[in-house]
């Protein structure tokens, strides 16, 4: 990809804390408008520090909007980013007016700051408690605070390590939707999470981390054609009758059966109907056919498992679930303008 497309350039980044390697030959590449979601253990926080400057690589290059963080850029680089980190740091003894107020001044916002803190308050919905002591929030409200802090200078980047945390459901579902609406003026978007199911739908673009290292990187359609090549459909019948005649049907390239169910793969899911009318033919009774739909779940244990054989998937013959907040996330499931909010 053409560094001008990118917002974040990571590029084989290692990096020790004393003897501890946290990050090996890391790269990241978050193209601009996207959102980019960093999955699996270790190493996505402080790969953050690095894009914001607070932490020097020890080995690589790291470039954001094409600059240098960790040099006399950085104040550029931080003023365009807003950060939500894991653990966020807020004043207990202040309200919630206050500490975005603060937070205002810090972003340099003058005169539209009390527009800005309205219009973030109201979109994280907590602007009914700005007047609080946010040591009374709960864990919930001290996140949606956190985050409205983070979007108050419209920043064009946005780092999130994990968002959701802490959150109800509900408004996990309004956080992730918000995500979305973000890139649609251009914004770019680097999502930390250990949350499969909450990234599903919502990102354009993965990464899978290990270690402090990344296993693979793309989009996730991409990345599901690499390893599910030829479409996969799940046929069960009553006991398991006559499944293992599939075999040798034309079309067929391989089938595993796994009691009353087997899992074909085949050259086109237009066979599925041909292969239900061979078994009704021969006096099976049917309980399910399903196309197998990997989902980031699917491929994040597949990556695993080719690293560590003894990291064993789900079985792809199980229903592919996709959270709710999966599918509010996604926006073809979802409303456009105001109602979406």
């Amino acid at each position: 990809m053409n560094s001008s497309d990118l917002t974040i350039d990571v590029d084989a980044v290692s990096q020790w804390f004393g003897d501890v390697q946290a990050l090996t030959n890391l790269s990241i590449e978050v193209p601009t408008g996207s959102i980019t979601t960093l999955l699996g253990p270790n190493g996505a926080t402080t790969a953050i520090r690095m894009i914001t400057g607070a932490l020097e690589p020890g080995q690589g290059t790291v470039r954001v909007f094409g600059l240098d963080p960790a040099s006399k850029d950085g104040e550029e680089v931080r003023r365009r980013c807003g950060v939500f980190s894991a653990k966020p740091s807020l004043y207990d003894r202040l309200d919630g007016w206050d500490n975005l107020r603060y937070a205002a001044e810090l972003y340099g916002l003058g005169r539209k700051a009390d527009a800005r803190i309205a219009e973030a308050a109201n979109i994280f919905g907590i602007d009914a408690a700005l007047d609080q002591q946010v040591g009374g929030y709960s864990t919930g409200m001290k996140t949606r605070l956190a985050l409205a802090r983070a979007i108050l200078h419209e920043p064009d980047l946005l780092l999130l390590d994990e968002p959701t945390s802490g959150l109800d459901p509900e408004s996990a579902v309004s956080v992730l939707s918000l995500i979305r609406d973000m890139t649609a003026d251009g914004r770019t978007v680097l999502l930390c999470t250990h949350l499969l199911l909450e990234a599903e739908g919502l990102a354009d673009e993965i990464v899978i981390m290990e270690h402090g290292t990344s296993l693979v990187a793309g989009a996730p359609v991409e990345l599901a054609r690499h390893f599910w090549p030829a479409p996969q459909v799940s046929i069960g019948t009553a006991g398991g009758a006559h499944l293992p005649m599939l075999e040798r049907t034309r079309g067929v390239r391989s089938m595993t059966i796994d009691g009353d169910q087997a899992l074909l793969e085949v050259d086109d899911l237009a066979l599925v109907p041909e292969l239900v009318g061979l078994l009704v033919g021969a006096g099976a009774a049917i309980t399910n056919v399903a196309p197998f739909t990997p989902n980031l779940e699917d491929l994040y244990f597949a990556v695993r498992k080719g690293r560590d054989p003894n990291h064993q998937p789900p079985h792809p013959m199980t229903d592919n679930r996709r959270s709710h907040v999966a599918a509010a996330a996604d926006p073809s499931n979802r409303r456009t303008g105001q109602e979406s909010r």
